[in-house]
Parts: structure tokens; sequence; C-alpha cells
């Protein structure tokens, strides 16, 4: 015995550090922290670096569609009763306006109180509406909006990369399965095991995010440097702290309120959060989300529908952004608003907002619309903002893709579709290894299949 205790005792020690180096989201911190490291000490190699980001972007953007269609039609295909479909559809809805509403009366009401932009007397002559880049002028407009929910072919909304079209295709397509009974339940089966393989597909893409995170912290130092972080200071800790209070504040409150953990959700997807920061891009980790959710207990047909519609419908973390950018601009520009028009101004964005996620930048057009719709700030003072605005993006995209995160587990409580024991479970453990098939609810994805996708994170 005395002769095997050394042996087991130095096991783990030996391990841990092969466990820690295989982990995802420990590999996208050495992607983030080498990535800054370039980006410092060798500037000109930093830039070169951007397309290590955009390939993994355009990778995941390759698979969210049919990552959309698979979970959002078999979810509708296998429900006992279609009602609940649009029962979860009305409630999600429900919720994304009034945590919009709330997000933008934060931003507002921060903004007024520590006025981020007063002081700076900025002369409107003096700036140039020519650093406003051009994606800016592409106003948002409800016509444009239906627009894109109507795809030009069945197969194109499946084949193209346009979210809002996929899941109107993928709703309109469940719906019909569901209809069909037994004749359709063959093409059900199909498409749940396409469902797999496009999950397994999901997991190699995931792997590359190191390299995308790398290639992506290296572009931005080595780009914008220090000097907008000193020019524009005070707006980005006041948005950060902004975010911070928020996660900690409205979203610790909604987990409270589901008994769940909020540090044990963002443990559960650290790795998630990581490359969402790290990218600045949402749609990096929808794939991967809709999977986690499914893994923490919540029913299918509510990841389906939530987590596609809330990255479109669902962006706290660009509500609050909106109202501090627009005063800030307001506030250097030397304009008062009044209430009556901050408030309008906040109508305005809760109709521009909607819709805007597979849009690059979409957050900073929703501004460009607001302002050229209000009136009272010219288009040209964007120009402040520019260099700053993808600094900022982190706070906005993390959020994001958190509240969405937080609004799946709370439209899976309102509609009794979560195993609230096995999510505590998890979220305690930070296992992502889901418990046996017995242990899970109707509608999830399987068991089997999921470990194997977690196998080794």
């Amino acid at each position: 015995m005395t002769s095997t205790t050394p042996t087991d005792a130095g096991r783990p020690q030996r391990s841990r550090p092969n466990r820690l180096i295989r982990e995802l989201w420990f590999q996208v911190v050495l992607g983030a922290v080498l990535g800054i490291a370039v980006g410092i000490l060798a500037p000109g190699l930093g830039e070169d670096l951007k397309p290590l980001n955009d390939w993994f972007i355009d990778l995941v953007k390759m698979i969210v569609v049919p990552v959309v269609f698979c979970v959002v039609t078999t979810g509708i295909a296998s429900m006992d009763n279609l009602r609940k479909a649009g029962r979860i559809g009305v409630k999600a809805i429900g919720y994304f306006l009034v945590l919009s509403l709330v997000s933008m009366l934060i931003g507002l009401v921060v903004a007024n109180i520590f006025q981020p932009g007063a002081g700076l007397h900025v002369d409107p002559s003096s700036l140039n509406a020519d650093d406003v880049p051009e994606t800016a002028t592409e106003h948002a407009t409800f016509t444009g909006f239906i627009s894109s929910l109507i795809p030009t072919s069945l197969l194109g909304a499946i084949t193209g990369d346009a979210i809002l079209a996929a899941l109107m295709v993928s709703i309109v397509f469940g719906v019909a399965l569901n209809m069909a009974g037994e004749d359709g339940a063959p093409l059900t089966r199909g498409i749940k095991a396409l469902s797999d393989v496009v999950f397994r597909i999901v997991g190699w893409v995931m792997r590359l995010a190191p390299l995308g995170t790398f290639g992506a912290l290296a572009t931005v130092v080595a780009t914008y440097g220090a000097e907008s972080l000193k020019q524009l200071g005070y707006l980005i800790v006041l948005f950060t702290a902004t975010c911070i209070v928020y996660v900690l504040v409205v979203l610790g409150a909604i987990m409270r309120a589901c008994r769940l953990s909020l540090f044990g959700l963002m443990r559960f997807l650290k790795a998630e959060l990581l490359v969402a920061l790290s990218t600045c891009s949402s749609e990096a980790v929808l794939p991967q989300l809709v999977r986690k959710l499914e893994t923490l207990g919540v029913g299918r047909p509510v990841v389906g529908i939530v987590i596609p519609s809330g990255f479109s419908f669902n962006l706290d973390g660009s509500a609050v952004y909106l109202t501090m950018a627009s005063l800030f601009l307001a506030q250097a520009m030397g304009i008062d608003l009044s209430w009556q028009q901050q408030l309008i101004m906040v109508g305005v964005m809760m109709l521009t907002s909607k819709g805007t996620a597979g849009i690059a930048g979409g957050a900073f057009i929703v501004l460009a619309s607001t302002v050229t719709a209000v009136g009272h700030i010219p288009l040209a003072a964007l120009s402040l903002i520019v260099g700053i605005d993808r600094i900022l993006n982190e706070g906005r995209v993390f959020i994001n893709v958190l509240g969405n995160a937080v609004a799946t587990i709370v439209i899976g409580k309102w509609e009794n579709d979560i195993d609230t024991e096995r999510a505590r479970k998890i979220l305690k453990s930070g296992d992502a290894t889901p418990p046996p098939a017995a242990e899970t609810t109707d509608g999830t994805v399987s068991e089997t299949d999921t470990a194997k996708t977690h196998a080794g994170k």
C-alpha cells in the first residue's frame, strides 16, 4: 500500500496541467494573451493577423444557419402541442422588449448622472463625416426588417446566412412536419441525424477559437494601441462599469428569481463568453451556446426559438450602449437634450435596434439611424467614437451572449421545460457533461452525442 500511495498522489499533479491545456477556455485565454503581446511588441505583424479572426468568424457563420434549422425544426416537429411554440415565441418577445427598455433606461440614467461627454466642447465644424464608416449610413428601416424575414426561396434561407429568415423558414418547416404526423416522421428523423452531424462540425470549428482570438486581439492592439483609451477613457471606464453593474444587479436578480447561480452560469459558459469577448461577435458562439443550454436541461423547443430570436431582438448590451453613446455625443457637442427628447430617442431605438445582430457593427448602424431620425445630433459626431467602438463592443457582446442565456433559462422556467435540479447540479459543479439519459427532459439532444461534444473540454 505504501508503494502505490506516492504514485496515486503524484498522478493528479502530472495530469492537471495536461487537462488544463486541453480546456477550450484556457486555450482562448492563452490566445488572447499572446495576441495582446504580439500587438504591443510587433504592431506590423499584429495588423497582418486580422485574417485569422475573419476566417474563424466565417467558419462559424457557415454553420450557424444549419444549427438554427436543425434545432428549431426538430424541436417544433416533436411537440405534442403546437400552441407551445406560439406561447414560447410570445413570452420571449415580451421578455426581450422589457429587458431592452430597462437596458436603455439604465444607460440613459448613467449618462445623465455622470455626464461622460461634458466639458469636451467639440466644435461641429471641426468634425469630418468621412471618418464615419459607410456601413453606418445603411440605416435600419421597418420595411427593410420585414424584407429580411422573407427569403428569396425556401432552400435559400437554409443555405444562406440570414438568421431571421432561417428562423422563420425553420418554424414553418417544423410546424408542417408536426402536422404531417407519421408521413413526416422519416424526414424528422433525418433532420435529427443531420443535427448530430452539424454539432460534430461545431465542435471542430470551436477548436479553432484560440486562433481567432489570437488574430483578433493582435489586430485590435496593433491598430488602436493605447491612444484611443487616453482620448475617451472616461466613456470606456463608465460603460464598462455600467456593464458590470448590469450583469451583477439585473441579470443576477433574474437568476436568483430562477433559483440558479449567475456565477455558475458564467463559469459553465466561460469558453463561449471568452470567445465572444475576444472576437466581438455574438454569432461566433451561437451554435455552441445552443448545445450548452440543451446540456443544461432546457428543452430543445425553448432553446431553438429563444436563442436565434434573442440574438436579433434581445441585445441588452447594445441597448445600454445606444443611450449612453447618444448622450455622450450630445454632451460633447454642447447639445442639451430634454427628457422628452431623450424618451423619444429611446422609442426610436426600440424600433431600429431590432434585427441588426447579423450586420457587422449593428449597434453603430442603429446609433447612426437614431441620430439621423431624431435630428438633434449631426451624423459627423459619430466620428468621435469610431476609434473606440471596437473596445465598447466588448461589453456589448458579453451582455448580449450572457443575457440570451439567461433569457432561455427564464422562458424554460416559465414554460416548465427545464430540469432545474439538473441545471443546479451542473452550475454548481461546472461540469458540462450531462447526466445519464434517464435524468434528461424531453426534447433534448442525445446525451451520448452531447457527452462526446463536451469530452475533453
